[in-house]
């Protein structure tokens, strides 16, 4: 069976703790390559993972001929520098989100995946999840009647300043971190895209990061709320309600890959909670599932499942956001 070779753009922990044992399990994808700006931590990083090469810069990683695609978990400044390079170089990318720091800095990738000829995708993880998809299949199901409302939440603490997260020349900040999860399940549940965006943005004084942001988005079909924030204790939880019924996602974005995910769908209101319904969804590695879907994808030929017109319109609300708590009023994506 064929498998996409993948490189991997620095050792960030999210590829390391993460992406790169998930898919070094892949049925379509294969980890042979790993780069950093030290060769020794790519070395060490290497040998810990069983990964065959390594190398001391990423321009290296990218003139390799036996690397078919880029996996770039670089700081979100980074992402379409180091994205387009890779396309430049014949690979195809998967790049973790935010693909880009605005919505105009995300279109310029379209420019380039269109004249090189690559697959460029935005690693929104969630999107392949088997949880999610069973979300999806419920919401449109008829199961909840007409579904009007989302409620999201996401927070972590972290107060590091030197931090990636903690720059906010690097794009740093939980709306992008983490608020992106929030906009981008939102739009996925009701298959629209916001007409309208207000938030609340509370920044470090500090490092001008923002810290706690609350935001309404007004759909065509319904509204959807959240909160995120990396000053917070951890939390994660969404809810869909809708005419008839609603449904909870109880950990909607860090699913564990060793363990059932739960669903709760209550149809009869009931405030104890005794008649709510439990789905329990067998145990799965979203980030594996990401990259087999990526990988099959190229190697069908086919475009990339979760496209860079979804990804600009994700950021585009992103964008309404921070305008939208500068202004004090409501802002269009």
């Amino acid at each position: 069976m064929h498998k996409i070779r993948w490189g991997v753009l620095s050792t960030a922990k999210i590829g390391v703790n993460k992406v790169i044992p998930a898919m070094q399990g892949g049925t379509y994808t294969e980890v042979v390559a790993i780069a950093s700006r030290e060769a020794s931590t790519a070395l060490s990083t290497a040998t810990a993972l069983g990964i065959p090469k390594s190398y001391g810069s990423y321009e290296a990683l990218l003139a390799d001929p036996d690397v078919d695609a880029i996996y770039n978990p670089l700081p979100n400044h980074l992402h379409v520098p180091w994205t387009t390079r890779a396309a430049e170089a014949g690979k195809h990318v998967l790049c973790e989100k935010p693909v880009g720091l605005s919505a105009g800095d995300a279109q310029t990738l379209i420019g380039v995946r269109d004249r090189t000829g690559v697959v460029i995708q935005e690693a929104f993880m969630v999107r392949s999840a088997p949880q999610w998809l069973r979300v999806l299949d419920v919401c449109r199901s008829g199961r909840l009647g007409d579904v009007r409302s989302y409620v999201g939440a996401f927070s972590y603490f972290n107060d590091d300043p030197t931090n990636i997260r903690n720059v906010v020349e690097w794009g740093g900040g939980g709306l992008m971190d983490i608020g992106c999860y929030l906009i981008m399940t939102s739009r996925m549940i009701f298959g629209e895209e916001p007409r309208r965006v207000m938030s609340l943005v509370e920044r470090d004084p500090a490092s001008g990061v923002d810290t706690l942001a609350s935001l309404m988005l007004d759909y065509p079909s319904g509204q959807a709320i959240g909160v995120c924030s990396t000053r917070l204790a951890p939390y994660q939880r969404v809810q869909v309600f809708g005419t008839r019924g609603r449904l909870e996602v109880e950990i909607p974005f860090n699913a564990p890959p060793d363990r059932p995910c739960r669903l709760f769908v209550d149809s009869h209101g009931d405030l104890l909670g005794e008649t709510v319904e439990t789905l329990e969804i067998p145990a799965c590695d979203q980030y594996r599932a990401q990259g087999d879907e990526l990988s099959l994808a190229i190697l069908e030929s086919r475009a990339a499942p979760y496209p860079l017109e979804l990804s600009v319109k994700n950021m585009a609300a992103i964008d309404a956001a921070f305008r939208s708590a500068a202004s004090g009023g409501w802002e269009v994506p």
